[in-house]
């Protein structure tokens, strides 16, 4: 097991921290837990990258660790009523079917790449930046309008829904040349 792939791991042993730190209140603490989270899917990989060190378990496990992190973030907060559930709802619609598609693809057994779209990391650096703006408005009370907030959570879901579509697009695209064979 490398350095990035360790990181990632450590980035889901966060995950139940965080949702619990949320769920007690201690939002300080989950904001620090969570920014420290946000890091280490930075770093790994960065560190990937530039130790030469990609793997097959590191691209599973990457998305696997942000879909955890972000889902378990907004359902929490959203729960809480501090993130609108109207973008949860969006978040996670999303997650679901990438995944849905990719097990069609599996059944089909069509051989799929997993490498996130330019889109999905401007999508998933949006949802990071929710989770930790959302947070911070509760650790420092009046240091962001609440306009900016709601402007983000727009912004948000627009790339969110935009980067669901190109994936549903690229999908499609793989479907129709797996029948053209």
């Amino acid at each position: 097991m490398n350095i990035p792939n360790l990181l990632t791991l450590l980035r889901i042993i966060m995950v139940p921290v965080i949702v619990i730190l949320l769920i007690q209140g201690s939002f300080l603490k989950a904001l620090i837990v969570f920014i420290a989270a946000s890091l280490t899917d930075a770093l790994d990989g960065f560190l990937a990258r530039v130790l030469h060190q990609q793997t097959v378990l590191g691209s599973y496990l990457d998305p696997i660790a942000d879909k955890a992190l972000l889902t378990s973030s907004f359902v929490t907060l959203s729960v809480l009523h501090i993130i609108p559930g109207w973008l949860t709802v969006i978040v996670i619609s999303r997650d679901f079917i990438i995944l849905l598609g990719i097990s069609v693809f599996s059944i089909m057994s069509i051989p799929v790449e997993i490498r996130p779209a330019f889109i999905s990391k401007i999508t998933t650096a949006l949802q990071l930046v929710t989770v930790l703006l959302s947070l911070s408005v509760l650790c420092l009370p009046g240091a962001f309008n609440e306009m900016w907030l709601l402007t983000l959570y727009w912004v948000t879901a627009f790339f969110t829904i935009i980067s669901g579509l190109n994936y549903m697009a690229r999908g499609m695209k793989l479907i129709n040349n797996d029948a053209g064979k």
